[in-house]
C-alpha cells in the first residue's frame, strides 16, 4: 500500500485533501499532522509522498522540506502546496528542489497532484 504523508495546519483543507485521496485512490494510505511538530515525527523513509504546506506558524514547509531531506527522505518524493502563485514558488524553489511545488488553489494544480497519485497507486497495486 503507498504510504502519503500530509502536514498542513488548515484543517478543512487537510480533511479535504485526505477524504479525496481516499475515495478515489483506495490503494493509497493517507496519514495527516495539523501540527508540524507532530509530522517531523510521523516523518520515514518508508513513505512514498510527503505533501507539505508552505506556510504554517512555528515551523514552515521550507524547514519541514530541510529536515525531511537531513533525515534521508529523497526530495523527489516531497511536494510543497501554497496559497503563492507558481512566479514565486518556482523562484524561491527551483526544480530539483523537491518534487513539485503547486498552488493549493489552482484548479489545473489538481491535475499534476491526480497524475502523482496515479502513478503511486499503480506502483502499491504492482
Amino acid at each position: 500500500m503507498g504510504k502519503i504523508l500530509i502536514i498542513d495546519d488548515d484543517e478543512s483543507f487537510l480533511h479535504l485533501l485526505s477524504s479525496y485521496i481516499e475515495h478515489y485512490y483506495p490503494l493509497l494510505k493517507v496519514q495527516t499532522c495539523k501540527n508540524p511538530l507532530h509530522g517531523l515525527k510521523a516523518m520515514s523513509q518508508e513513505l512514498d509522498l510527503m505533501i507539505i504546506d508552505l506556510e504554517m506558524p512555528h515551523l514552515d514547509g521550507a524547514k519541514l522540506l530541510k529536515y525531511a531531506a537531513e533525515k534521508g527522505i529523497s526530495k523527489s518524493r516531497i511536494i510543497l502546496l501554497s496559497n503563492h502563485d507558481a512566479d514565486y514558488l518556482h523562484e524561491h524553489f527551483p526544480m530539483g528542489t523537491c518534487l513539485a511545488v503547486l498552488n493549493k488553489f489552482e484548479a489545473g494544480q489538481k491535475a499534476v497532484l491526480d497524475m502523482i497519485f496515479t502513478s503511486l497507486e499503480k506502483k502499491a497495486a504492482g
